[in-house]
């Protein structure tokens, strides 16, 4: 782990990050005083792909038929 002021931030802004990529944890500093972390984005999930699962779920044909009486009643606690 580095610490590294604003000012000398600014001019190797290229080799921080460059650091931070290899897994170097980078504190940026104001007049000594740590404000600010740099640390590589480790594992960006993918993109989603929309339909990836078409033919793959099966809904049923009633899925939104009501619930039986004695369900309902014990979600609505009676």
């Amino acid at each position: 782990m580095q610490t590294i002021n604003i000012h000398d931030a600014k001019t190797q802004f290229s080799k921080l990050i460059e650091a931070a990529s290899q897994g170097e944890r980078v504190i940026i500093a104001k007049a000594g005083k740590p404000v600010a972390e740099l640390v590589a984005i480790e594992n960006a999930p993918p993109p989603r792909k929309p339909g990836s699962l078409k033919g793959k779920i099966k809904i049923a044909e009633d899925f939104d038929a009501p619930l039986p009486d004695e369900i309902v009643d014990a979600f609505e606690g009676n």
